[in-house]
């Protein structure tokens, strides 16, 4: 038995019907790359090889009785693989649309808490996506996020998936033996010792956040950085209502040479801030089209892994708050604050990662608060704490196959929650990025016009820079050094705290 973490056993309370708590992707393989027997059985009989490589292939989750403590993993007794690889046939004409259709809905259910939290739908049919061969296939995966959080997930695909055409040979025994589903009485004995052990880790930890913290200040002191946003500070937007049952997802992918091209065009950015530019530039055309673009700039979410090189599966995250700069109008502009904005927040996101800051909390009173939080729908009555997660999971530079068949696209998805319902999945692989929209009915009716809006945001940014030739060197610097210059003004600072203050006891109070 292997007690979930703070963080992980959140995912398990926020979840309801409206917000299943999964993250997954569709992978589109190409038949012309197939081998000519591939077919379901051969995908079948590739999972059934690959299963002990990760332990949350057969891991089910036990939960306590009264929240006494947080739910466990077990290795599940009654494991059947049939349960999690169901096969679909996409309806005609077997587009793009329709797949990316079928992936909203498959993902608009919750998993059954009876089995290990995950499946992957087997998907033919595929008989009009440009660029695909007719006859070609899918895979739709979902696994629960409170087993895995975005690297750990790829590395789960990874078990699964392999780098040449030859599939390879698993060696070595599979060693793993079921666990009895355990009594009410042993789980709640257990939870009680997990307490002790708690307790004494508790010193630790606060040592840990002095240490921390008088290092962030010291940081701060040195070099007057003007804080991040901070949370309930962003303005309130369509996309931070209550959200629907009604799943909407649309995937577009990119040439990461152009990404590429553009961070080496302008001094001091990197990959992500060009990356974060383009989806701030799609966000505000989307807006501005529907007459809904806020004065105030968005605010993104951008989770950060800690994870270490001996670290498991489950979430082990941070987080930074970037302002996306939408209140600019010109993209050049726009990106040159975003990379400003984007240096200070990874300062401020060096605290502790937010897994260690919630594993002090108790059981019941955590489950308690994310239980009436869902259910009273209260994540879009208040102002937002941000406005959109955009998550960035890096893949292979290099080509993937699934027995034999070559991975076309990629294209990722995460869970919305009431007060948040967009989320951006950003996934890099084999010379190009793809970002996959993931809202619902009520909030993005229309994923595939947000596509077209972030890919006419790369258009422009790509236009700005080539009108500013050779000059972009200088001026881009010169607008750097501004830019810096305006965040260190420790006044500004006061007063831009100061405000955002007040907006949080006001939204509180309201």
């Amino acid at each position: 038995m292997e007690m979930l973490s703070a963080l992980d056993a959140t995912f398990i309370y926020l979840e309801s019907e409206r917000s299943p708590m999964a993250i997954g992707a569709v992978y589109v393989m190409d038949a012309k790359d197939a081998p000519g027997d591939f077919s379901y059985q051969t995908w079948y009989s590739l999972v059934e090889s690959r299963l002990k490589l990760s332990k949350v292939f057969r891991q089910r989750l036990v939960e306590v009785p009264l929240d006494l403590s947080f739910p466990y993993w077990i290795k599940d007794p009654g494991f059947c693989l049939d349960d999690h690889l169901p096969a679909v046939e996409l309806p005609k004409p077997g587009g793009m649309s329709e797949l990316m259709q079928l992936a909203a809905q498959t993902w608009g259910q919750v998993l059954d808490r009876e089995r290990p939290l995950w499946d992957v739908t087997f998907v033919t049919g595929i008989n009009s996506i440009p660029g695909i061969s007719k006859g070609s296939f899918a895979l739709i995966t979902r696994v629960h996020h409170a087993a895995v959080d975005g690297k750990a997930s790829t590395e789960m695909m990874t078990a699964l998936l392999d780098m040449t055409s030859e599939p390879r040979n698993i060696e070595g025994e599979d060693t793993w033996e079921p666990e009895e589903l355990p009594s009410t009485l042993g789980v709640i004995t257990h939870s009680w010792l997990k307490a002790g052990q708690k307790a004494v880790e508790l010193a630790g930890f606060v040592g840990k956040v002095a240490v921390g913290t008088a290092q962030l200040q010291g940081e701060r002191w040195l070099k007057k950085i003007e804080p991040p946003p901070r949370l309930l500070s962003a303005p309130t937007t369509i996309f931070n209502q209550p959200i629907d049952s009604a799943r909407t997802f649309w995937g577009r992918n990119f040439d990461f040479e152009r990404i590429r091209a553009i961070r080496k065009a302008v001094p001091g950015v990197t990959i992500n801030d060009v990356v974060l530019a383009i989806c701030a530039g799609g966000l505000r055309r989307y807006l501005s089209d529907r007459g809904e673009l806020p004065v105030k700039p968005l605010v993104a979410m951008a989770p950060i892994s800690v994870r270490g090189e001996e670290e498991g599966t489950g979430n082990q995250v941070s987080a930074m708050l970037v302002s996306l700069a939408t209140d600019i109008d010109n993209a050049l502009d726009r990106l040159i604050h975003i990379r400003a904005n984007t240096q200070r927040s990874k300062i401020h996101a060096g605290a502790l990662p937010a897994n260690q800051i919630t594993e002090f909390l108790p059981s019941e009173t955590l489950a308690a608060a994310a239980r009436v939080y869902t259910r009273t729908r209260l994540g879009g009555r208040h102002r937002p704490f941000f406005n959109v997660t955009i998550t960035n999971v890096p893949g292979p530079p290099v080509p993937l196959y699934v027995a034999g068949a070559r991975i076309h696209s990629a294209f990722g998805m995460a869970p919305i929650l009431d007060g948040l319902g967009l989320i951006l999945v950003v996934l890099s692989y084999h010379g190009r990025i793809s970002i996959g929209i993931n809202s619902c009915e009520q909030i993005v009716p229309d994923p595939g016009n947000m596509a077209e809006c972030i890919e006419h945001s790369l258009d422009e940014l790509e236009h700005v820079i080539s009108q500013a030739g050779p000059a972009l060197d200088i001026a881009g610097q010169t607008k750097i050094e501004e830019v810096r210059r305006e965040a260190n003004d420790p006044l500004k600072a006061f007063h831009d705290a100061s405000r955002a203050l007040d907006e949080a006891i006001e939204s509180l109070g309201d």
